[in-house]
């Protein structure tokens, strides 16, 4: 008879399944980074200012950050397969709202039922992958998931600016949503919650009781608050940049067309891909999660003091920034793979829930904050931002993201060897 031990980890069907998964990770990405490319043609085209075009950005966050815990509850309860096809399908209603809207009320509507539908797909590919594969093979397994998904932000950078150009940005998002339906379809044909003889396929289900108190163990784990604190600061910075400020930055301070700022955001998504590939197998070759962790986080530190300091720069300056910010931001791996390794099991859907819902929430929260920041400064004669617009937004941003690798500094180290350890130590019980 086989043992339970083995069976969690069959290869080959483990990577179709994930990769099925990542593949339809592809549209979160390309939606929710749209808005760089596009957004200066979403304000002049509903006459709305960088308020209101920050509010419906942060709005994909809010909607995505307020399902994150509904959905490890149901990722516990029905598994991936069912809570991720439902969910892409609230996704995709969200998508044929915000292609039709001719208003801002219903683009944000669009824009929130979108989030919260993408909401599933991160934490349902880590859930997968916690049963499929052994935990020293987390952080590789997340970082591949990450970078198929930022085929959409490839997508979503020079691409869509050229598409917009010959078809309109109504057009391009039609055929994103009916990529994001096909995907609800092909996740619930593929994937798989568990391989055979998985604990999770013989369980009892829980009671709604004892569902909420496995959350609130969760919120209750004084080890995991230095990691949400990182969590929720993070992300936030780097995307403000990278998927809302930093082409009209370039823009409107630089004088770049709308191509050649969207060249830059697509070298920084490149960048990025390299960061994944280089920062995912790092734990298992340094044996740390929290240091890879501080030292890409205090880089993009002073990335963004770059970015808020440098006055009149040539421009290799602010798109070295962007490039280099888009490589060490890879390094937020690593905080996820760090707060994987507190989590127990039995609570893997709620715990990733509440360490993504404080990554979402924070992008919300500062993309809304970056709108008022930059609508505090009167705009110039032409209506664009000035530079010291945005460079009081760096410089939030630089101290923002500071304080949390400072408090972050304060967490306890979990290693791949003590996790390999561990279980070595199970098996042999």
């Amino acid at each position: 008879m086989q043992t339970t031990e083995r069976q969690p980890f069959p290869h080959r069907r483990g990577l179709i399944i994930v990769t099925t998964l990542a593949t339809a990770y592809v549209a979160s990405h390309f939606f929710r980074a749209s808005n760089v490319t596009i957004g200066l043609d979403l304000m002049r085209d509903l006459s709305i200012g960088p308020e209101a075009l920050g509010a419906l950005t942060g709005a994909f966050f809010f909607g995505f950050s307020a399902m994150q815990i509904p959905c490890g509850l149901l990722f516990d309860h029905y598994g991936p397969r069912r809570t991720v096809t439902g969910m892409l399908m609230i996704a995709t209603i969200g998508g044929v709202i915000f292609t039709l809207a001719t208003s801002w009320p219903m683009l944000l509507t669009g824009r929130v039922l979108m989030g919260a539908g993408f909401g599933a797909m991160l934490i349902g590919s880590m859930v997968v992958i916690s049963r499929w594969f052994p935990p020293d093979r987390f952080s590789t397994l997340v970082a591949m998931v990450l970078s198929i998904g930022l085929v959409g932000n490839l997508l979503a950078t020079t691409p869509l600016a050229w598409a917009s150009d010959a078809i309109g940005w109504r057009g391009v998002f039609g055929f994103a949503v009916a990529f994001t339906a096909i995907a609800a379809v092909a996740v619930w044909l593929v994937v798989r919650d568990a391989p055979s003889g998985h604990p999770f396929l013989e369980r009892t289900a829980e009671p709604p009781r004892q569902m909420l108190q496995g959350l609130m163990e969760v919120l209750r784990n004084k080890r995991l608050r230095p990691i949400l604190a990182l969590n929720f600061c993070s992300y936030a910075c780097t995307f403000t940049v990278q998927g809302l400020w930093g082409g009209p930055f370039l823009r409107e301070v630089h004088g770049m067309s709308a191509i050649a700022a969207g060249n830059v955001l697509l070298g920084a998504v490149i960048t990025y891909q390299f960061g994944m590939l280089a920062f995912g197998p790092l734990d298992r070759l340094l044996d740390t999660r929290k240091w890879i962790a501080v030292g890409g986080n205090l880089v993009t530190v002073s990335m963004l003091a770059t970015l808020a300091l440098a006055s009149q720069p040539p421009v290799w300056v602010p798109v070295a920034a962007i490039l280099v910010m888009g490589f060490v931001s890879a390094a937020s791996t690593m905080v996820l793979s760090h707060g994987r390794g507190i989590i127990p099991d039995r609570l893997i859907g709620r715990g990733m829930s509440t360490l993504n819902t404080a990554v979402m929430l924070g992008v919300a929260c500062m993309q809304s904050l970056s709108g008022i920041i930059l609508g505090a400064f009167e705009p110039l004669a032409n209506g664009a931002r000035s530079e010291a617009a945005y460079h009081a937004l760096f410089g939030v941003l630089t101290v923002v993201l500071l304080g949390a690798v400072a408090i972050y500094s304060r967490s306890q180290d979990v290693r791949p060897s003590d996790e390999m350890r561990a279980r070595h130590q199970a098996q042999g019980a």
